[in-house]
C-alpha cells in the first residue's frame, strides 16, 4: 500500500482497513501503519477520529518512533474538536525524555496554531521551555513553530542566544537554515550597526574595519571607535564554517547573514561559496544568480576575480543566460569592458533570440556606464543593423535611439541609415523607434523626414497602433519645422487618424489638431506648440532591473518574486543605541565551571560582569586562555617551526616569544591592577576576534591546527610591547598580504580548478580597454571574413610589479605600475599602464592625480581621471596611455595629492613596447619576407 502512495496513486479508499491494524503487537506493521494514517487522516478526518482513543494509548508507548508517530497522526486530524486533546498532547511530547520526540511535538506546535491561533499563549509557554533544549535535533524544530507562532517575541531568544550560536554546526541542514535566518532578524535589533564607517558619522571609524585591523585598534580605542559586540562576533564567527556546506539553502543562508550584519571588509568570503553554488541544476543556479546580481550592483569588487564564472554556457537555460548577463553588466569597468564586449560579440550570435536581444540591451548599458566605449559600442550596433536577424535588428535600433538620445552630437549618418531600414523592418518597437528619432532630429535631416512621412502616410492604416502614434507625432513635427512641404501630407494623415478604430490614436489626431492647426478656436497653447513637441527630452536611464530590490531580505521568496510574499518578516534597521548586552547572560555557575580548561589556574578573582560568559565560550571555541603566559611563548615557537607559510610568520613568533616573557611579569602584578588587566582583557577579546577572522578569511576552510594555535598564540600574550611588536609584524606582514597568498594555499575539498587563476584575495590588474573593440564589434555583422593580422590576447601576462612611489616617499601613498599587455583604449600607439595606488595610512588622502609632466621630444601621455578621495587601507587600479615612441626613454611625471607632489618615474622594458599578434604561418613568412627586402633596400 505505501508504495502504491509513493509511486503517487490514490489509497485511500483503504483507510478503514488499515486504521484496524493501528493495535497491531508488531511494531514494525504500526510504524507502517502510522506512515500511512499520516498520509490521509486530514482527508479521511471522520474515520481518524474513530481510533483517537488508540492514537492517545499510543503516545505512551515504549517506543519513541511509536510516540513520534502518534502525536504526528493526531496533529495531522485538523478537526477543532481534539484542540484540547492535541495541547495535552504537545505538552506531554515537549517533556518526554526522546529528543526525537520532542522535535515532533515543536513540529505539532505549528499545526495547532494554524487550527486554532487562540491556543497562542499556551503553545508560547511550550515554545519558551522547548527553546531551552539541548538537543541539536529540537533546535531547528523549535526555532521553525517560533517563526511561525511568535516572530515578534524576540525576548525568548536572549537566554538562549549563545547557545543557538554554538549548536549550530551540529543541527540538521534545514534546521540551520531557520536558525540562521532568525539569529539575522535577531541580530539586526540587539547589536548597532557594525556599517557606521561607511555612513560618513565618524571619520575615525573608518579605519577599524579596514584590511588593518589589528594595527588600528589601538588608536580607535582612544577615539572612542565602534567595538563590535562579542555576541555579534560570535554569530559571526560560528556561522563562518557552515560556508562549506553540502546544502545549497545553508550556504545562501549564511551569505545573507554575512551581507545583512556583518562588517562591510568580512562580506567578501561569501562571494567564492556563492560561485560554487553555480555548479547545482538550474534552480539553485537561478536563486543565486538573482542574489549576486543584486549584491554586485553595490560590491562590484566582490565578484570581479570570478568574472569568468559569469560566461554564458551554450547549456544553460534562457533565464539563467540572462541573469549571468545581468551579472556581466554589474561587474562591468575600464579594465575588464575588452574582455567583455569581445564576450558580447559571441552571445549575439546565439539561436536563442530572446537571450541575443538581452545582449544587445547589455550592450547599450555598457556604453552608458562606461563612456569610454560609447563610441565603439554605437558602431557595433550600427553593424548589427545589416544583420540577416530581424530580432537582432529590431533590438539594435531600439538601443541606438536610446544611445543617440543621451548623446546630443551630430549622428545625421547613422539616422540616415536607419531611415533607410524601414522599408525592411516590421517589429513594430523598431519602426517607432526609428519615427522618434527622424522626428526628434528633422531638422538635421530635412531631406528624409518629409519622405519619410509620405511612406508612412501610405501604409498607415495597417500599421501597428505603436506606429500609428509615431507617425503622428512625426506629422506634427514636420508641420512645425517644414509647413511648406508636409503641409498637406499632416492634414492626410490627421484625417486617417480621426476615423482610426483605437481611441488612443482618435484622441491623440483630436489634441494634435487643436494645438498645431491654428483656427479660431484654438487656445493659448498653440503659440508654444512647437515648445511642445520638440522640446529637449531627458535621456531614459539604464538602469539594473535589480537595483530596488535590496530592500528585501536576501535568499527570501520576497526577493526573487520582487514583491513582499505572505509571511515575509522584514528586517528592521539596526538601532541607534544597542540594548543592554547583559540580558543574554545566562547566571548558571555549574555551566561556567564546566567549560573552564584544566589545569587553568585562575590568579584574580573571577569577573561576574559582561564579559563572563562570553569570555568563556570564546575559550572553549579558540582553545587558548588568556592568563597563561607560557603558552603564548611555546605556540610563538610553534610558529617558527610549523606554519613557516604565514604572512611574517618568524617575524611575528619572535615578538610573541618575547612578549610572552615579559607578560609572566604582568601577571604577577595582576592582583594590584585589577582595573587595569580587566581594560586588557577587553581589548583583547576584540582583538583576538579580529585576528581568528583575518586568519580565516585567509584560507579556504578553517581546518589547519597550526594556524588556530597561532594565531591563538598571537592574543595570548597581554604584555605593553605587544603593540609595537604588532605595529612591524603589520609593516613587515602587509606586502606579503596583497600578494603572497599563494604560499598559504590550504588543500581543500573547495579548491576546483576554475578557482586556481584566483588564489589571491585581491583582484588582479585586469587588461584595460583595447582600441581595436571597433574593429571587434564590427565582426558582430556575422560576416565570415578576418583580417590577415589581428591583434589577440597574450597568452602570458607576468604578474611581477614595479614600484613607482614608495609608501614612505609617499607619506603612506604607495603606488606600484604594471604591463598587462593589452591594446591601450586611448589611442592605438600607446602602451596600456595599470597603476595600483595604496592608501597606507589612517586618514583618508585626497585629490589624488598627475601633475606636471617632463617627457622627452614626441612621448605623449594619457593620464587617469583624478579619484575624489582614497579611503583608509584602500586600493585603486587605474588605466593609463604611454607613447614611449618606440624606445625605452623614461616618463617623468608628479603624482599628486591634495597635500603634496611626488616626481616619479615609468621606463619600460623593451618587451613591453610590443603587441601579441595571431597569424597564419603563410602569412608570418610573407611578413618576414617584406622585413627582409626592406632591411635589403636600407643597406
Amino acid at each position: 500500500i505505501l508504495q502504491m502512495i509513493a509511486k503517487g496513486k490514490n489509497a485511500s479508499e483503504l483507510f478503514p482497513a488499515v486504521v484496524k491494524n493501528v493495535a497491531s503487537k508488531n511494531i514494525e506493521i504500526k510504524k507502517l501503519v502510522y506512515v500511512y494514517l499520516v498520509r490521509y487522516a486530514e482527508e479521511q478526518q471522520d474515520l481518524a477520529l474513530l481510533s483517537i482513543s488508540t492514537f492517545q494509548r499510543a503516545l505512551k508507548d515504549p517506543n519513541q518512533l511509536i510516540r513520534a508517530s502518534a502525536l504526528r497522526v493526531l496533529s495531522s486530524i485538523r478537526v477543532p474538536i481534539i484542540v484540547p486533546i492535541m495541547m495535552l498532547a504537545i505538552k506531554e511530547a515537549s517533556a518526554d525524555l526522546s529528543p526525537y520526540v520532542r522535535k515532533n511535538a515543536a513540529h505539532a506546535i505549528q499545526k495547532l496554531y494554524s487550527l486554532d491561533p487562540e491556543q497562542k499563549e499556551m503553545l508560547i509557554e511550550i515554545i519558551e521551555k522547548l527553546l531551552k533544549d539541548k538537543s541539536t535535533l529540537v533546535a531547528g524544530s523549535v526555532v521553525m513553530a517560533f517563526e511561525e507562532v511568535c516572530p515578534d517575541r524576540i525576548d525568548l531568544i536572549h537566554k538562549n542566544y549563545r547557545k543557538l550560536c554554538n549548536l549550530l554546526v551540529d543541527v540538521e541542514e534545514w534546521g540551520q537554515v531557520v536558525i540562521i535566518h532568525m539569529l539575522t532578524r535577531y541580530a539586526r535589533t540587539q547589536f548597532v550597526s557594525p556599517w557606521k564607517e561607511d555612513d560618513g558619522l565618524e571619520d575615525n571609524e573608518k579605519d577599524f574595519y579596514d584590511s588593518d585591523e589589528e594595527q588600528k585598534e589601538k588608536s580607535d580605542k582612544r577615539k572612542k571607535a565602534y567595538t563590535m559586540d562579542p555576541d555579534h562576533r560570535l554569530l559571526i564567527r560560528n556561522t563562518k564554517p557552515l560556508l562549506q556546506s553540502r546544502n545549497a539553502a545553508v550556504v545562501m543562508a549564511v551569505a545573507q547573514l554575512y551581507w545583512h550584519i556583518a562588517p562591510k571588509s568580512e562580506v567578501g568570503i561569501i562571494s567564492k561559496p556563492l560561485v560554487r553554488l553555480l555548479r547545482s541544476n538550474r534552480e539553485v543556479q537561478y536563486i543565486v544568480l538573482q542574489n549576486i546580481a543584486t549584491m554586485s550592483i553595490q560590491r562590484k569588487g566582490m565578484f570581479e576575480p570570478y568574472l569568468k564564472s559569469f560566461y554564458v554556457r551554450s547549456t544553460d537555460p534562457t533565464m539563467i543566460k540572462i541573469l549571468k548577463l545581468e551579472i556581466l553588466t554589474n561587474l562591468a569597468n575600464e579594465a575588464n569592458i575588452s574582455t567583455l564586449l569581445r564576450e558580447f560579440q559571441t552571445y549575439v550570435k546565439s539561436q536563442d533570440k530572446q537571450f541575443a536581444a538581452a545582449t544587445i540591451q547589455t550592450i547599450g548599458r555598457c556604453a552608458t556606464n562606461i563612456s569610454e566605449v560609447t563610441d565603439t559600442c554605437l558602431n557595433g550596433l550600427v553593424c548589427l543593423l545589416s544583420n540577416r536577424d530581424e530580432i537582432v535588428v529590431a533590438e539594435s535600433v531600439v538601443v541606438i535611439k536610446k544611445l543617440l538620445q543621451m548623446q546630443p552630437i551630430q549622428h545625421g549618418e547613422i539616422i540616415k541609415h536607419m531611415a533607410k531600414l524601414l522599408d525592411s523592418i516590421t517589429v513594430p518597437v523598431a519602426r517607432a523607434s526609428i519615427l522618434w528619432l527622424i522626428g526628434e532630429n528633422c531638422e538635421r535631416v530635412p531631406i528624409i523626414a518629409p519622405d519619410v512621412l509620405r511612406k508612412m502616410a501610405k501604409s498607415f492604416t495597417s500599421e501597428d497602433d505603436l506606429v500609428k502614434l509615431q507617425i503622428l507625432n512625426l506629422g506634427a513635427k514636420l508641420y512645425l519645422t517644414n509647413s511648406r512641404q508636409t503641409k498637406l501630407l499632416t492634414q492626410y494623415i490627421l484625417n486617417l487618424g480621426k476615423y482610426d478604430q483605437n481611441y488612443d490614436i482618435r484622441d491623440r489626431t483630436r489634441f494634435i489638431r487643436q494645438l498645431i492647426v491654428p483656427n479660431e478656436k484654438s487656445g493659448a497653447l498653440s503659440k508654444y506648440a512647437k515648445k511642445i513637441f520638440l522640446a529637449q527630452k531627458p535621456a531614459p536611464l539604464l538602469e539594473s532591473p535589480f537595483k530596488d530590490r535590496d530592500h528585501f531580505q536576501l535568499g527570501t521568496l520576497s526577493h526573487t518574486l520582487n514583491t513582499k510574499a505572505t509571511g515575509y518578516l522584514e528586517l528592521s534597521n539596526w538601532p541607534e543605541v544597542a540594548p543592554d548586552p547583559s540580558v543574554r547572560n545566562v547566571e548558571v555557575i555549574e555551566l561556567a565551571k564546566e567549560w573552564t580548561p584544566a589545569g587553568k589556574a585562575k590568579k584574580e578573582k573571577p569577573d561576574k560582569k559582561f564579559y563572563s560568559e562570553s569570555e568563556e565560550e570564546e575559550d572553549s571555541s579558540e582553545s587558548s586562555s588568556d592568563s597563561e603566559s607560557e603558552s603564548g611563548s611555546e605556540s610563538g615557537e610553534q610558529d617558527e617551526e610549523g606554519d613557516s607559510s604565514e604572512d611574517s610568520s618568524e617575524d611575528s613568533s619572535e615578538h610573541q616569544s618575547e612578549s610572552g616573557s615579559e607578560s609572566e611579569a604582568e601577571n604577577k602584578r595582576a592582583g594590584q591592577k585589577s582595573s587595569r588587566t580587566k581594560g586588557k582583557r577587553d581589548s583583547e577579546d576584540v582583538d583576538k576576534e579580529n585576528e581568528n577572522s583575518k586568519t580565516s578569511d585567509s584560507s579556504d576552510a578553517e581546518s589547519s591546527s597550526i594556524e588556530g594555535s597561532s594565531s591563538g598564540s598571537e592574543s595570548e600574550s597581554v604584555s605593553e610591547s605587544e603593540s609595537e611588536s604588532r605595529k612591524v609584524t603589520k609593516e613587515k606582514g602587509k606586502k606579503p598580504k596583497q600578494d603572497g597568498n599563494p604560499l598559504t594555499k590550504d588543500v581543500s575539498l573547495l579548491d576546483l580548478d576554475d578557482f586556481n587563476p584566483v588564489s589571491t584575495p585581491v583582484a588582479l590588474p585586469v587588461p584595460a580597454l583595447s582600441p581595436s573593440l571597433i574593429a571587434d564589434l564590427e565582426g558582430l555583422n556575422l560576416s565570415a571574413s578576418s583580417s590577415v593580422i589581428s591583434v589577440s590576447t597574450p597568452v602570458f601576462v607576468p604578474m611581477t610589479t614595479h614600484v613607482l612611489l614608495h609608501r614612505m616617499s609617499g607619506k603612506g601613498l604607495a603606488a606600484h605600475y604594471s604591463f598587462p599587455r593589452q591594446p591601450c583604449i586611448f589611442g592605438d600607439k600607446m602602451v596600456s599602464v595599470q597603476i595600483t595606488l595604496n592608501n597606507t595610512t589612517d586618514r583618508k588622502i585626497e585629490n589624488i592625480h598627475i601633475g606636471e609632466k617632463k617627457l622627452p621630444m614626441g612621448m605623449q601621455m594619457h593620464v587617469f581621471n583624478p579619484i575624489g578621495s582614497l579611503e583608509p587601507g584602500g586600493s585603486i587600479t587605474v588605466s593609463m596611455g604611454i607613447d614611449f615612441c618606440d624606445s625605452t626613454q623614461t616618463a617623468s611625471l608628479q603624482l599628486c595629492t591634495k597635500d603634496d607632489c611626488f616626481s616619479v618615474n615609468i621606463q619600460p622594458p623593451v618587451g613591453e613596447l610590443l603587441l601579441p599578434v595571431a597569424m597564419s604561418e603563410k602569412d608570418f613568412k610573407k611578413e618576414q619576407g617584406l622585413q627582409l627586402k626592406l632591411c635589403t633596400v636600407g643597406h
